[in-house]
């Protein structure tokens, strides 16, 4: 879907350069920034400049529309509505200052709101060596026909970490959720990757609205802490985002940006198929997965009479 296909190695290439910078969300700085500045090209008297800044602004929305970048509602009502005082401010020539100066304004700020969503998230210190992963088969594989181990498993063997793996090959966040009704959450860590197979089935977003709701309300508790993965979104499929920052917000989830997952599956050779882990991939995931858990994971030991903790 995402990679194309090199029959000379068996595994899909590595990800076009202009796919990963639009999947990832970072199309919308680029496309912000191509509009502020063109903004300001129709107050020149050069014909060119003014034709050339046009085109600026037509790109940087379309890059941003391709981006999915799921803003809240009323700052991309904010953009609008500004860009629609700069499109009749430009046969008002009094207008024109303040209607461009309004539109770099409303684009500035959307960046900013955007920008820590793009951060790593920081986690505290947990009490164990141990977390909870919920997932699907990016996470478990492709079950028996699959001869490497998972990252989940690359982690317990490597890292010395005890792993609840309640990922399943097929997984929707309906069917998480029933398996954490019947397998609750042991640890105080918990890493959820989930929603992929909902994102590319039938299920709607109302339906995974409710459904992640559901799942994170059973996961989350007042002594632990929750990391999901951001979804990787095909253009125009900005509400898919929505509703996974708001559900994050509301219980307190950390997010981890999508261009961090999707710089493990961008790798050549990282897929199966542009979407399941290769064994390369599974490893690639294994090492970031632990550069955001590891530094928090404590291990704690027992020295002539004196617990002691290190990680």
């Amino acid at each position: 879907m995402i990679c194309t296909y090199d029959s000379h190695a068996g595994y899909p290439e590595p990800m076009n350069g202009l796919v990963f910078h639009i999947v990832s969300g970072d199309a919308f700085f680029s496309g912000g920034c191509l509009v502020v500045a063109g903004l300001a090209g129709p107050l020149s008297s050069t014909p060119v400049v003014r034709r050339g800044s046009l085109l600026a602004v037509v790109i940087g929305l379309v890059l941003v529309a391709a981006s999915s970048t799921p803003l809240p509602y009323w700052c991309y009502g904010l953009l609008a509505s500004t860009m629609l005082l700069w499109l009749v401010a430009l046969r008002v020539p009094r207008w024109q200052k303040k209607a461009v100066g309004a539109a770099a304004v409303a684009w500035l700020a959307a960046m900013a709101v955007e920008v820590p969503y793009h951060v790593a998230p920081k986690l505290k210190p947990v009490s164990a060596r141990a977390m909870t992963v919920v997932g699907d088969s990016v996470t478990a594989g492709i079950g028996s026909d699959q001869d490497f181990p998972t990252w989940p498993e690359i982690l317990r063997r490597e890292e010395n970490v005890h792993i609840q793996d309640l990922s399943r090959m097929g997984e929707t966040t309906a069917s998480a959720l029933k398996r954490l009704r019947e397998h609750p959450v042991e640890h105080p860590l918990v890493v959820v990757e989930i929603g992929g197979n909902d994102l590319l089935g039938s299920t709607g977003t109302a339906k995974f609205a409710r459904d992640l709701d559901a799942l994170l309300q059973a996961v989350c508790a007042a002594d632990r802490q929750v990391i999901m993965f951001e979804l990787p979104l095909p253009p125009l499929h900005h509400e898919w985002g929505r509703i996974q920052r708001d559900a994050a917000r509301k219980y307190d989830v950390k997010l981890l940006p999508r261009r961090e997952f999707l710089s493990v599956l961008a790798g050549g050779g990282a897929t199966l198929d542009s979407i399941h882990l290769s064994e390369a991939g599974q490893q690639a995931m294994s090492r970031r997965g632990w550069e955001v858990v590891g530094p928090v994971m404590v291990e704690r030991s027992v020295t002539g009479g004196r617990t002691s903790e290190f990680r």
